[in-house]
């Protein structure tokens, strides 16, 4: 093109600079924002960045490419927006069909950041069966196709006000695309809206579990005997700590009145559990204790004494049951659909013969149940929660979902009843969950002058008190308000066998 004009002198202000920067800046992060939000949205869908990372970080040439181009999509994206509303205001809006990439990279992107952990929902909607399964990358693939086509809009524009800048015959005449005073009111409701969304980013993200579990303090786990240590600094330690955590942990443990009796045998004989695996598994810990030494080949009748020590054991001696004991009302749970293989209680169980714990899921007659225990279990599991998300117990999504599960299952058929697994539900809860419970156990004692013994354990394993969000909400949040109540601690569990 042949230049036909001199450049146009700037007639800006020199105040202008910064609002036009803040301008642009305010229509980029609103951008981003906004995408985001529907990212995260279709992620919670039924699943939860807590879900990806315990699924997911141990497979590193998938998480982080995951991460750096789901980041980079939501840059690009926050950058191509308010480059097109400047190139709109200085030179028109461009050819349609030159943008439509940004739009369609949006959509994938949306699609692809499901994730196998949520069951690529969106893809299944749209007619593509198995969802994100079906690619071989388990969709890794149409991430990188939606940051590429972020690219395509950054290049095409950028390309165009280069070449408009020359001047020339055929390109447009220029407008000053710099703020104006007749502009404050779009700037106002940038502003505004811009933390609007910043604010809904927040609220939901701190309801996610690994946010929840990142800002709270961490109960403690010995990786190498799996006993539960609760330690006591003497310097922010106080008598009413120490007092709340021998009636949360006893030092001789809970005697619960529920028993394994020959449901892992049953596990064993179905192939839920290899024994190999599982022997394999705990010689590399140091072995089992000396009351589950048999636990693979003979039935145990004696009720199961809970303690510091054991208690992770009995995780992954409940967790099977719970996943594969066959219940009709299974045929409901949240956790069956295209997401069964990718959670952390059928993922995660690999002690079985098959490689993915959700090819046994609600397959066998483990633990023989009326209709109405089963209706009890079912009734139960839907109203008692877990501090490591915000899922119901039927909803078992994760190992301690899955032992909890099992246990009432094992309670409900030895005929206990619904007070009675209530409270073998919260004592069990709070060995597999020590720092929590402990805490809970300090806000009865302080805000409701409640002892442990005398809570009601139907509430405290509630929504309210359990769940992990509403946890740190009533809970944590106020004890937080009382100094040098609880001593600080490193480590934690996690959702692994």
């Amino acid at each position: 093109m042949e230049k036909t004009t001199k450049p146009r002198k700037r007639t800006k202000k020199q105040g202008n600079k910064f609002l036009s920067g803040l301008f642009y800046g305010l229509i980029g992060a609103m951008s981003s924002l906004g995408l985001f939000l529907l990212f995260y949205w279709s992620l919670r869908l039924n699943a939860s960045i807590d879900n990806l990372i315990r699924n997911f970080y141990g497979v590193p040439l998938y998480f982080w490419p995951y991460v750096i181009l789901t980041i980079g999509t939501l840059v690009l994206f926050g950058i191509n927006v308010p480059l097109l509303v400047y190139r709109f205001r200085k030179y028109g809006f461009p050819k349609l069909r030159s943008y439509t990439g940004g739009g369609l990279g949006a959509v994938i992107g949306v699609l692809a950041s499901a994730c196998p952990v949520c069951g690529s929902t969106l893809l299944s909607a749209i007619g593509v069966a198995g969802g994100l399964t079906v690619f071989p990358l388990q969709g890794l693939e149409l991430k990188a196709l939606s940051f590429g086509l972020m690219l395509v809009p950054f290049w095409l524009t950028t390309n165009e006000l280069k070449l408009f800048q020359k001047g020339g015959k055929d390109c447009p005449l220029p407008k000053d695309p710099s703020f104006k005073k007749t502009m404050w009111p779009w700037l106002v409701l940038l502003l505004f809206l811009t933390v609007i969304l910043a604010s809904m980013a927040i609220t939901m993200l701190k309801t996610d579990p690994a946010i929840v579990k990142l800002l709270a303090p961490r109960d403690i786990v010995n990786p190498r005997d799996n006993k539960i240590n609760v330690l006591v600094n003497p310097k922010t330690s106080s008598k009413i700590y120490d007092e709340v955590v021998a009636k949360v942990l006893p030092e001789k443990g809970f005697q619960s009145k529920i028993a394994l009796k020959d449901s892992v045998v049953k596990l064993v004989e179905n192939r839920v559990i290899d024994r190999q695996k599982f022997k394999a598994l705990y010689q590399e810990r140091a072995g089992l204790p000396d009351d589950l030494k048999d636990v693979l080949d003979k039935p145990i009748d004696k009720a199961i004494l809970l303690t510091r020590e054991n208690a992770n054991y009995y995780v992954n001696l409940l967790w099977p049951i719970g996943l594969a004991n066959y219940m009709s009302t299974n045929k409901k749970s949240p956790i069956l659909g295209d997401s069964l293989f990718n959670f952390a209680s059928t993922g995660g169980w690999n002690l079985g013969k098959e490689k993915n714990g959700g090819a046994y899921f609600n397959k066998f007659k483990i633990v023989n149940l009326t209709s109405e225990q089963e209706a009890l279990v079912t009734k139960i599991a839907q109203n008692t929660y877990r501090p490591c998300c915000d899922n119901s117990t039927f909803f078992q999504d994760c190992n301690h979902g899955s032992a909890l599960l099992g246990l009432l299952q094992l309670g409900a058929s030895q005929g206990l009843s619904k007070e009675e697994l209530y409270k073998e539900a919260l004592y069990f809860n709070s060995f597999w969950f020590p720092h929590n419970y402990i805490q809970t156990g300090l806000y009865f004692k302080i805000k409701k002058n409640i002892d442990w013994e005398k809570v009601n354990a139907m509430e405290v394993m509630g929504y309210n008190y359990s769940a992990g969000s509403q946890w740190r909400k009533n809970v944590a949040s106020e004890i937080a308000k009382i100094p040098n109540l609880i001593p600080q601690k490193e480590g934690g569990g996690s959702c692994g066998t």
